[in-house]
């Protein structure tokens, strides 16, 4: 007898698995499921009834396995995982500070949590939009849900500097769980608690993935979804988009989505208006065949819908929706848009949506502006469930990959992407603002933020501003261009002068040179739940200058970006960078920086803040890349400078645009070591499989800031390689090989060595500024000291075995520039204008 009542009173499991969504104690009124190390399920129901419908938040209820410990004793449940302890008082009815306590376990930052207990460092979340912002202050009075002079208001996000996250669902909405189509219902009101506790101190990242598991995984966009994005508010039509498609071809800019405003639908009173179902044969004579010329041009395309004023009878497709909600066409009774109406949203598919996607729109542009909660429905967002309602639709009924274009709706939306930011004002103060809230976003899993680059609301545009946005657009998670109607507010890169043209269409290439990365990159947000663009503080939570620097973000895993996001004076706008331990390689100057310090860099408008991590192996395309259709493009495994021992980099692929990336796709590990004069790089073996996945491959190898080689050899073979001298790199092609062979590839270098650390960017600015020095002196004659300096790639394209000396006289002729520019006879103002032209500072 007493054996059995120690026993009754301490019981000691350590449990593996929960057969049943790892439930690890319940009674008549409470529930306590484990969902992971780090987060557990909290339920009180007063009338014994738990829920387990899916609601609008969580999604999963079934869990991996988890160890942790249960003992009840004293009148005590307690259960410990290796991050926490919770203690609940049995049979003390819902759960208060009194009888609720959770603390960390040694693991972790200390804390002790309580029911009523306040986060203090919520590191924040998004809001639903950024309509009529300049920065965080909102100027315009048509917006729903802030009002003129107010301040954005982040909502809370899921991270905080405490170590802990409650997030209450208690009130939140259901799904149906019909085997049709999952729609809401309400849960019932019995007066229950349904909480999720999260633990992680500073392990921010496990905290995210903590989440996906009972939320839900953050789905991939398709491919195409990273390319560029051309959008304006303005009265195209059909033949004014050809135009536009002819250009982006004339100026080898890449394009893969074209975004149609309001204007293809009627919008003149009786027969449109803000909300329109029926192409404008006006501007588009015959829609199908305007739709097949973008298909033939690889360009995708996404319409603009204002649902909310429902369809009136002078739309095409009227009598045939009238007829099935049960509306006599002759009434001309006008049939409401109701969100929550499921019969009303599959007609509007059936009759409508559909038939135009099988003609040819890839996705919709969801624009709703209107009321924030559905009238039916207490407490369900408009914003919420109709991106529910289209993403699922596709998730359904296509073979694509869904996707969607619309605001942020709250928690559990991180399911439905990809977000439409609004209509911000065009100004400084908006793209400063922007770099915040991407990394913010991420904080709720909303990682693919898409802006509209340049602002919306203005009449003009500065060419700077708007260059210095588009390359922070090439740096976000979408980028996509798009303005109001204003004759002013032109963003074709072609009407801009040469060198804003240059740049900007120099941007955008950019962008489809890192898609490789950025791909891949978007592959680990649907593994991890990590987003594109981070906040600092995910990798270095222990690092003040993580939380201070706010504007500052991490690009994926290996890419640093501190954006600029004020004007230049002198021609160099100066950006204040925060570079964590290790070494950082300035991307566009060429140097090598050592890390764990600020710094103060200059920037002139070819130019941008953006840091890879020293040694890392990244893939990359070539600039022949004109969309991100296919699958057999070639691969430029590119090899930054600096860094100890061995990089590695799992360069990620799948079909792009079908469904099941989820288990068909392929990896390819990329290598780079170094051990005195040899580097070896190592292109893997491709692992795994995919439809219409290429047997071979076309790669190059390019290393950044290199001498040139003694020898080159792939797989022991000697193999060909050019020395590129107006990048200073080195690049090896090899030939087309099958994915399934392993490549090594070898370098050997000479003893003899030069200073490449910043040699491209200080070069680069002196060329150009040589060029500019004839429109101050025409007759200037360049004395062979200084001219050398000018010419200084040229040079090593000609004679590359010569770039030991040629860089040595290059450096030494700079540490002595004022002298070098004295003995050419420059004037004081000319000289002084040269020095401050090229950022100078004494080596």
């Amino acid at each position: 007898m007493l054996l059995l009542c120690v026993m009754q009173s301490f019981i000691f499991v350590l449990h593996a698995q929960n057969t049943q969504r790892n439930i690890a104690y319940t009674d008549d009124n409470v529930r306590f499921t484990v969902i992971s190390d780090g987060a557990i399920r909290l339920e009180y129901a007063p009338d014994g009834k738990f829920v387990d419908d899916r609601s609008h938040i969580v999604v999963n209820r079934n869990y991996p396995q988890v160890d942790y410990k249960l003992k009840t004793r004293g009148g005590w449940v307690e259960i410990t995982t290796s991050k926490m302890k919770m203690r609940y008082k049995k049979n003390s009815g819902q759960f208060t500070d009194k009888n609720l306590v959770i603390t960390a376990s040694k693991e972790i930052l200390p804390f002790t949590w309580k029911p009523g207990m306040q986060q203090k460092g919520n590191l924040k979340g998004t809001y639903r939009t950024l309509d009529g912002m300049d920065g965080d202050t909102q100027t315009q009075t048509w917006v729903a849900d802030t009002k003129k002079g107010d301040k954005l208001k982040l909502e809370d996000g899921l991270l905080a500097t405490d170590g802990w996250t409650l997030i209450d669902d208690s009130q939140g909405l259901l799904f149906d769980d019909n085997k049709d189509w999952d729609w809401v219902k309400e849960r019932p009101a019995n007066g229950g608690q349904d909480w999720y506790f999260i633990a992680y101190g500073h392990d921010y990242k496990a905290a995210l993935k903590d989440y996906t598991l009972f939320a839900g995984k953050v789905p991939l966009p398709p491919r195409y979804a990273f390319g560029y994005w051309w959008s304006r508010y303005w009265l195209y039509s059909d033949r004014e988009f050809r135009n536009l498609i002819d250009n982006f071809h004339t100026y080898q800019i890449p394009l893969d989505v074209l975004v149609v405003d309001m204007d293809w639908h009627y919008t003149e009173q009786g027969k449109g208006g803000w909300t329109g179902w029926t192409w404008n044969r006006d501007l588009f004579p015959n829609p199908k065949e305007f739709l097949g010329y973008l298909k033939q041009n690889d360009v995708k395309i996404t319409l603009n819908l204002h649902p909310a004023d429902g369809v009136a009878s002078y739309e095409e497709k009227y009598p045939g929706l009238a007829k099935d909600m049960g509306v006599d066409p002759q009434s001309k009774q006008t049939i409401p848009w109701i969100n929550s109406d499921k019969k009303f949203i599959k007609n509007m598919f059936k009759n409508v949506l559909t038939p135009m996607e099988k003609d040819g729109v890839d996705f919709w542009w969801l624009d709703w502006q209107q009321g924030i909660y559905d009238p039916k429905v207490k407490n369900l967002s408009n914003t919420w469930w109709i991106n529910y309602a289209f993403f699922s639709n596709m998730e359904k009924n296509r073979d694509t990959r869904p996707i969607l274009y619309h605001r942020w709706g709250g928690l559990g939306n991180h399911r439905y992407q990809v977000g439409f930011s609004g209509d911000a004002v065009v100004s400084w103060k908006s793209l400063d603002f922007q770099p915040y809230f991407n990394s913010t976003a991420s904080n709720v899993l909303y990682g693919y933020w898409s802006h509209d680059l340049g602002g919306h609301i203005g009449e003009s545009i500065d060419p700077e501003m708007y260059t210095r946005w588009l390359q922070f657009g090439a740096l976000s998670p979408i980028m996509r261009t798009h303005s109001q109607k204003s004759a002013g507010l032109n963003k074709e890169p072609w009407v801009f002068n040469k060198e804003y043209c240059d740049v900007l269409r120099k941007t955008i290439q950019q962008r489809y040179e890192m898609a490789p990365y950025i791909y891949t990159m978007a592959r680990k947000g649907y593994d991890e739940g990590l987003a594109l663009c981070r906040p600092m503080y995910y990798d270095y939570p222990d690092n003040k200058e993580a939380y201070e620097f706010r504007n500052e973000y991490m690009f994926g895993d290996d890419i640093l970006v501190a954006p600029a996001t004020a004007p230049a004076k002198d021609g160099y706008v100066q950006v204040r960078v925060w570079l964590p331990e290790g070494e950082w390689y300035e991307l566009h100057t060429g140097t090598l920086l050592k890390g764990g310090q600020i710094v103060e860099r200059p920037f002139a408008i070819d130019e941008y803040p953006i840091y890879v991590k020293a040694g890392a192996v990244l893939p990359m395309y070539t600039r022949k890349v004109m969309n991100l259709n296919g699958n057999d493009e070639e691969v430029v495994v590119t090899v930054f400078p600096g860094g100890n021992g061995i990089s590695s980099f799992n360069f990620y692929e799948d079909n792009g645009n079908d469904k099941n990336y989820a288990s068909e796709y392929a990896v390819t590990k990329l290598t780079s070591s170094s051990q005195g004069q040899e580097r070896t790089i190592v292109i893997g073996k491709r692992d795994g499989q995919y439809k219409d996945m290429p047997e071979s491959r076309s790669f190059k190898v390019k290393v950044l800031s290199s001498l040139v080689p003694q020898s080159v050899t792939v797989n022991g073979q000697p193999a060909k390689y050019e020395y590129l001298g107006e990048e200073f790199a080195l690049s090896v092609d090899l030939s087309v090989l099958s994915c399934d062979q392993e490549k090594v590839i070898k370098i050997v270098y000479p003893t003899e060595t030069a200073d490449m650390n910043g040699l491209l960017g200080v070069s680069r600015r002196i060329a150009k500024s040589m060029e500019q020095l004839k429109y101050r002196d025409s007759y200037i004659c360049f004395k062979e000291e200084f001219g050398k300096m000018g010419s200084l790639s040229e040079a090593v394209i000609y004679a590359p075995e010569k770039i030991s000396s040629l860089v040595s006289d290059f450096w030494k002729s700079y540490t002595d520039l004022p002298e070098v520019l004295k003995r050419q006879g420059l004037n004081d103002e000319n000289k002084a204008w040269f020095l401050q032209s090229i950022c100078w500072s004494k080596q």
